[in-house]
């Protein structure tokens, strides 16, 4: 009988500390996922990463802005695809490297009359 209670006892306490233990972890781990916190810890880490995180925002940015820019000239009809003045089997070079006419845009840039 004496066995029965001290393994029950031992296994109560074991219970006890365990619970205890899971519980404390909850709430560290609670703590941690807050949205302040998870914001911190990307900062931190864009920091630590030698700015690759800003580069890769800088850089989505300004294709962002190459975009709209696009977006806006086909819109306002100053943009012209290259292949509409290219002939068949022309090689079209940029920079020095032959490129497809259809993947070269020409923009031009229209000038607004002073108001």
């Amino acid at each position: 009988m004496m066995k029965r209670v001290t393994w029950f006892a031992g296994g109560v306490a074991a219970g006890a500390v365990g619970a205890n233990y899971a519980a404390r972890k909850v709430r560290e781990t609670a703590a941690q996922i807050t949205p302040s916190q998870v914001a911190r810890s990307v900062a931190d880490r864009a920091r630590y990463a030698g700015g690759q995180l800003v580069d890769a925002v800088r850089e989505g940015r300004q294709v962002a802005r190459q975009h709209e820019d696009e977006l806006r000239a086909r819109r306002e009809g100053r943009l012209e695809s290259l292949a509409d003045h290219v002939e068949p089997g022309d090689k079209v070079f940029v920079d020095g490297v032959a490129v497809e006419s259809g993947r070269v845009i020409v923009m031009r840039e229209r000038h607004r009359a002073a108001r």
